[in-house]
Formats: structure tokens, sequence, C-alpha cells
């Protein structure tokens, strides 16, 4: 049977896709845009979104499992619908923020999405990645304008993690057995500062990068700027600030699941360098 990819057109959903194309796996997605997901050829497409109960029904047909995007508002009904569907696996995206208080928390939206999963029942597995690498492309103008990275917290050591190594999971998880009932906390290989991030991209650039340390006002204010919620900008510049005093640890899961190394920042620098020059 297919497995039904939700938010196939997503930074992780189009690369779960093709990790389960890769082993073989009939995969069914549901995207509202599936021009723009480019799917490789083979992949059955459903046009639609979790975000429009009413288009699941016919994608849920037939399917044993199901990769969930994490969206909290119709999380509940999407998970009826599977269901009642005879849905058998579902393998959840959530986050390592899952419990954190902060009214900005992202958390409070991805700890919803698991709620809906085991109120209906269903067997699941919850992955829970924290900070994302692909996050530093919001560096990338300030790279290309002023030579420089601009960030508040320089010395803050976080575990970020590949988009790729995600999916990997994902799709290692919806195709083998045991991880029912599991939730497995997503880390990169490494503690990496954001100074130590800034000087891994002028690497890949082939130059020095220096790094203006912004004041926690200054951040929150430019992302505020950029359009961010003020409460979620908080709580971006306060989980900053606690990883100063007590870096975070890498968990080790990729490695254990997939049985090789975790792809490392200067690697997934190396690979993006172009959105930077």
């Amino acid at each position: 049977m297919a497995v039904l990819v939700t938010g196939a057109t997503g930074n992780v959903g189009r690369l779960v896709v093709d990790e389960l194309v890769a082993r073989g796996v009939p995969v069914r997605a549901l995207t509202v845009d599936p021009e723009r997901a480019a799917l490789p050829s083979g992949v059955e497409v459903v046009v639609g979104s979790i975000a429009r109960p009413s288009t699941v029904p016919a994608a849920l047909d037939g399917v044993e499992s199901v990769y969930l995007a994490p969206y909290a508002r119709t999380a509940s009904r999407f998970c009826e619908l599977a269901r009642e569907a005879g849905v058998q696996r579902v393998v959840a995206l959530s986050g390592s923020s899952v419990g954190e208080e902060h009214p900005g928390s992202s958390g409070h939206d991805f700890a919803a999405v698991e709620r809906a999963v085991d109120a209906a029942g269903l067997a699941r597995t919850f992955l829970r990645p924290g900070a994302f690498m692909i996050n530093s492309l919001g560096w990338a103008g300030s790279v290309r304008e002023h030579g420089a990275v601009h960030s508040a917290y320089g010395e803050a050591a976080q575990t970020p993690i590949d988009l790729g190594d995600i999916a990997a999971v994902a799709a290692h998880v919806l195709t083998t057995e045991g991880h029912q009932g599991r939730t497995y906390v997503l880390s990169g290989p490494e503690a990496i500062s954001m100074r130590q991030m800034a000087a891994a991209i002028g690497a890949a650039l082939g130059k020095d990068l220096p790094f203006v340390e912004l004041t926690p006002e200054q951040q929150q204010a430019e992302w505020v700027a950029q359009g961010m919620p003020e409460q979620v900008a908080g709580w971006l510049v306060e989980t900053y600030a606690q990883a100063v005093p007590r870096p975070q640890v890498p968990t080790g899961v990729v490695e254990d699941l997939l049985g090789r190394p975790g792809t490392s920042y200067r690697e997934w620098a190396k690979t993006h360098a172009a959105a930077f020059r």
C-alpha cells in the first residue's frame, strides 16, 4: 500500500517523498501545488491539504501509513478521518519545544498535533527535531549586503539539524518496525554556537565573515520588523539566551536510527553557500 505524505510541497514533506521513492515505496502526495512540488514520476498526486479536511478522504483511501505535517488547527479532524479510513500508522512531525510554557513557543501547536493523534487512538511515532539548519538562511541578506552575520548571543550553542536528516528518519520509521508509541527527539550531530555557524558560512564562501553581535532588544526588533509576531520573537531570543549557559547536547538519535553520521553544519553551509553569495 502507498504511504500518504501530507504537506508534500513543504520543506520536510517534499524530502520525505524523495526518501520513500528511493526506498521503492509507493507514495501518494497530498499537496495544494503539484507543479511547484515537482514530484518524481510515479508518485500519485492528490490535490488538497490537511488544512481543508474535505480534500482528505480521497487521499486517505487505501492508505496504510501517513506522514503527518504539523498543522494544529485541523489535526483533530484529520486524525478522525485517518482512523475512519483504517490508517495503521502515523508518523507525525512535531518539535522539541513541546512542553515549553512561553506563550510564543511553537511547542503549543506541536503539542496540539500530538494530542490529536493520541486522541484518535492511532499507532504513532512522534518526531521532535530542534532548530533547523535552514533557519540560518535568515542571515543571507545581511551576508550579501553587509558581508557579516548579525545576531544576538554569539556564544549560544544549539544543535541544529538538516532537513534531509529529518526526512530520512521519517522514511525509516515509516518503513521499518519497532517505532510504535515512540517519541524521537532529533538533533544535529554537534553543538555549535552562532559565532561558529557564521565562521562555517564564511569558510564555505572562502572568506572571513565577521560576526556582529546584536543586543537582545535589537534582535527582537529586527525579527518583528520582518513580520514575526512579537511573542514568537521574544521566545526565540529567550531560547538563544538559555543556550549560552546551558549549551544544547546532541541526542544521537539520527545516528542510531540511520546508522550513519548526521549532516554537520559545515556540510550544510557548503551545500547552501550560493544562497549567501
